[in-house]
């Protein structure tokens, strides 16, 4: 028993030493929480050697500029991996094809600017949470990630960020495979519109964060675009909204919608300045009074027109009226203008018979000598 006790202690020790082993260099494994952490140590690569074990991997805040799908080979067990704040630039064509199990990729704070149109396959269609958030070197990425959120399988994406990429427009049908998508953020870009079918294809969505955008209204095809994704709350405070008549359809889906818009009381006025503050849902009764001067400006045209119509009418009877009056005097006139063409008629005809018979041509010559 004395010497079982020894033995048994180092097997544990050689056990320890072998997971100890198995870690890479510069990172936390923890076999029992099954989570690998490479934190602001410096990398260069994705590190080589990561346990098959690990679930929860985490490389945040490195010097890495491009990841490939060598990087991650035999990590099939993954479920959370977080790549953010490492400067990545370029991410390879099926980068994570080989996680079979993945469900969360956080790439946030990062600087893409190539971005493989396959980089986001996953066969297994596992991926339910992605995350872009100032993750995109400038505004024009968003054509390559546009492709690749295309060309990936996220059928089964429920949760996209694409929040402070100070992105200006989004393509269309850019959303258009993401039939499952519960959550989209855009908040703290610069968005001035939702064009025609930029929200296609997310009927299932319940929660859109446009806010701390460039909005200055929505016109006609952002509201039918809001239309689009009844069951969605959405976050639309904190733009630059400016109250001209131009906004009262929004104004109009405001107050007809108020249940869905988590922040009603951030839609102010901005511009101009002697309403700023002023909520959009006020804005339409006690200042702006846009509707009402339409209507008024309706019915004094369609008055118009109905006075026009009354004096051609009456102008009208008034002709009748006169030539009532007068019928016998033009009766007698048209019947002089009858005579007088007859007259005239007769003339002709008799000329006519004399020019065409030379007989009566040379009698009628006779005579004048």
């Amino acid at each position: 028993m004395s010497l079982l006790v020894p033995r048994v202690l180092f097997a544990l020790l050689c056990v320890h030493a072998a997971g100890s082993a198995s870690c890479p260099a510069g990172c936390e494994c923890s076999e029992a929480a099954q989570t690998v952490k490479c934190v602001y140590k410096d990398l260069q690569d994705i590190p080589i050697g990561i346990p098959g074990y690990t679930k929860n991997l985490f490389i945040t805040g490195n010097h890495i500029r491009r990841i490939g799908p060598e990087g991650f080979k035999g990590l099939e067990n993954v479920t959370t991996l977080s790549l953010s704040n490492n400067r990545i630039s370029e991410v390879e064509s099926h980068t994570f094809s080989s996680l079979h199990n993945l469900r969360s990729l956080d790439m946030s704070n990062n600087q893409l600017v190539s971005i493989h149109p396959e980089a986001f396959t996953i066969h297994n269609h596992t991926l339910r949470e992605l995350n872009f958030s100032r993750a995109l070197y400038n505004h024009s990425a968003i054509t390559n990630l546009d492709t690749a959120l295309r060309w990936s399988s996220l059928d089964s994406l429920h949760g996209l960020d694409l929040s402070s990429n100070g992105l200006i427009f989004l393509p269309p049908h850019i959303f258009f495979h993401m039939s499952n998508l519960r959550r989209l953020q855009l908040a703290n870009n610069s968005i001035v519109s939702i064009t025609n079918e930029t929200l296609l294809g997310l009927e299932h969505l319940e929660d859109l964060d446009l806010s701390h955008n460039a909005f200055k209204t929505f016109n006609k095809e952002g509201l039918m675009e809001l239309e689009r994704i009844r069951k969605a709350k959405l976050h639309l405070g904190q733009n630059p909204y400016t109250c001209s008549c131009e906004i009262e359809p929004f104004v109009a889906l405001l107050n007809t919608s108020q249940e869905r818009v988590v922040d009603v009381e951030h839609v102010v006025c901005v511009f101009p300045a002697e309403l700023r503050n002023i909520s959009l849902l006020l804005a339409r009764k006690l200042v702006l009074g846009c509707s009402h001067t339409e209507e008024e400006n309706n019915l004094a045209l369609q008055t118009s027109y109905v006075f026009l119509c009354i004096v051609l009418g009456f102008v009208g009877l008034m002709f009748l009226f006169v030539l009532y009056l007068n019928r016998k005097g033009i009766k007698k006139r048209i019947y002089e203008m009858r005579d007088t063409c007859r007259e005239m008629w007769e003339g002709y005809h008799y000329r006519y018979e004399i020019d065409s018979d030379p007989r009566l041509s040379q009698l009628s010559t006779n005579a004048e000598v």
